[in-house]
């Protein structure tokens, strides 16, 4: 006859010994192995690298931060550096009967008024950064009577346009009210199809990086009211432009009146 087994009751700290002698399970909802360190950062390209260069020392410039001297040396040997790294990375070429107008909505109606349309190189240096003199650009007005940055007919931000393509070589995103920085958010964009350096200023917000090649007609950013004068309630919210050559180490401004005159709107 097979007897039958009986369990007995196991008392509880027992139980609770024992329990602390199994192995402890190693699956949480997590993976066992452990964590794979993050990819490594992909490095800039000889042109990003370039570029970010360039907004190292134009900001060093613009601040008074570095010799004008050697900035007449180093920036123009950069400029030249950049344009063969834009065509040796497949950059696309853009001659001018390609600019399109540089603001959303608008033509050259838009343009300051009088026989100059603001255009006044006199006095202009820009190795005088910050400090610069005379006003070697056009003035882009907006519908904005109440004055905040938004377009009175459509109640939306106006897009700021490239003119042409190029690469971005320099930008600010940050100003406060207050600082004494003439431009406010702004971006520089070199075209080395066509040998220009375009600034466009007083910008509400800056939508490109440094490095990034952009076509004609894309999103730079928005038109706005930062800078030192143009924050001020007597100044029309407007966008600041600059075209300056870079065919010379002197950076000459050059007058595009008649080039927007041409250009094509985008709505």
């Amino acid at each position: 006859m097979v007897k039958q087994l009986r369990w007995k009751r196991v008392p509880p700290l027992l139980l609770v010994t024992f329990s602390l002698l199994l192995p402890l399970p190693t699956d949480y909802g997590q993976a066992a192995t452990p964590e794979e360190p993050p990819a490594a950062e992909t490095p800039p390209s000889p042109l990003d690298a370039s570029c970010r260069e360039f907004h190292r020392l134009n900001s060093l410039l613009r601040d008074g931060n570095i010799p004008k001297e050697q900035a007449r040396r180093e920036l123009p040997r950069l400029l030249s550096r950049i344009k063969e790294e834009y065509f040796r990375e497949n950059g696309k070429s853009f001659p001018r009967t390609d600019w399109l107008f540089p603001l959303r909505g608008y033509r050259a109606t838009a343009v300051g008024d009088g026989p100059s349309h603001g255009y006044l190189p006199k006095g202009y240096d820009y190795y005088d950064g910050n400090r610069h003199g005379g006003h070697p650009s056009l003035d882009i007005f907006i519908h904005d009577r109440n004055q905040d940055d938004l377009d009175d007919r459509t109640g939306e931000p106006v897009a700021v346009l490239t003119i042409t393509g190029g690469v971005v070589v320099s930008r600010e995103t940050q100003w406060q009210e207050g600082s004494k920085l003439r431009g406010g958010k702004y971006l520089w964009l070199y075209d080395p199809s066509t040998d220009h350096l375009f600034y466009y200023a007083h910008l509400r917000e800056v939508a490109v990086p440094v490095g990034r090649r952009v076509m004609p007609g894309e999103i730079l950013g928005f038109v706005g009211r930062s800078g030192l004068n143009a924050h001020k309630k007597r100044s029309p919210t407007h966008l600041h432009l600059t075209c300056l050559s870079t065919t010379t180490p002197a950076l000459l401004p050059e007058n595009i009146y008649a080039d927007l005159l041409r250009t094509r709107t985008v709505k």
